[in-house]
């Protein structure tokens, strides 16, 4: 590793500890649901780590403890983790033409909505080294929280869980919020973003879908919007 990749993995590292910390706590409740499928802490520690999404995880779990079959399960994990098919794109755009196919194929295998928000807020293009540093703290956390929820998850009072939970949109809003109040558009995407994905889970029909569909359909419609009547230059 050259010096310029291990200051950048260096600083992924150091960009991913609140991000860790975020996971260890909501990650707690995943474990709670692991256990009640019949997880043991390893077993759910290792679920963690090879699918390090919460959406798809609880719904994993969930049909799991319903007896589930393997195709059921496999169909519902692509519903509900579809929308990391679209950051997984952008988070290619982000990256340098030059970038090789390897460094693509293991960043791909945790772009979660947390690491991709912070990766894609770099400046210019981004060194996958740093994308590196924020897995390495943000995995063993997420994989660590699950396993203490199996573990002792139970044993704290529910009013606790609950208030872990909501950590991690606090964690949302610091990636969101400093971009925001540099840029008046990007302001307005995300008010028009949070409304529009209310209006969804109320409107009869499209209310039906499931979350990873209607993120699609809201990713899709307001990012084309806004890249049509506010492009951005491409960077020399």
């Amino acid at each position: 590793m050259n010096t310029t990749n291990k200051n950048w993995f260096l600083k992924g590292l150091r960009d991913g500890i609140p991000i860790s910390l975020g996971y260890l706590a909501v990650s707690f409740t995943l474990g709670i649901a692991a256990k009640n499928a019949g997880f043991t802490p390893f077993q759910a520690m290792l679920t963690s780590l090879t699918n390090n999404a919460s959406a798809g995880q609880f719904a994993g779990f969930t049909l799991v403890a319903a007896g589930a079959g393997y195709l059921e399960l496999a169909v519902m994990e692509l519903v509900a983790n579809a929308r990391y098919l679209l950051m997984s794109c952008a988070m290619s755009q982000k990256l340098a033409p030059s970038t090789p196919l390897l460094h693509r194929l293991l960043i791909s295998f945790d772009v979660t909505d947390e690491i991709f928000g912070v990766s894609i807020s770099v400046p210019g293009k981004l060194n996958p080294f740093y994308t590196y540093g924020l897995i390495a703290i943000a995995a063993p956390g997420w994989s660590l929280g699950t396993y203490l929820g199996v573990l002792m998850g139970n044993m704290l009072p529910a009013g606790i869980v609950r208030a872990l939970s909501v950590g991690l949109y606090g964690m949302f809003l610091a990636v969101i919020i400093p971009p925001a109040r540099k840029s008046r558009v990007l302001s307005a995407v995300i008010l028009i973003s949070m409304a529009s994905s209310f209006a969804f889970t109320k409107l009869p029909v499209i209310s039906g879908l499931s979350t990873g569909t209607r993120t699609i359909l809201l990713t899709v419609l307001i990012a084309a919007g806004a890249a049509v009547l506010f492009p951005v230059k491409e960077e020399a």
